[in-house]
């Protein structure tokens, strides 16, 4: 059975907490990756020896 859907507008105490708790998700600064940089740094470097190694050889 799926459980009932509380409506947070149906009384004031439960609206306020669930405006609370939005606003204190949206105030939340964002996580940063640093797995895309590290990738980006990663496949530089080793086009970088690449290219090192073709015009060496």
């Amino acid at each position: 059975m799926s459980e009932p859907h509380i409506d947070p507008a149906g009384n004031t105490q439960a609206f306020r907490a669930f405006a609370q708790r939005n606003n204190e998700q949206e105030a939340a600064p964002p996580k940063k990756s640093y797995a895309l940089p590290a990738v980006g740094i990663s496949v530089g470097v080793l086009v970088l020896a690449l290219v090192v190694y073709l015009l060496l050889s």
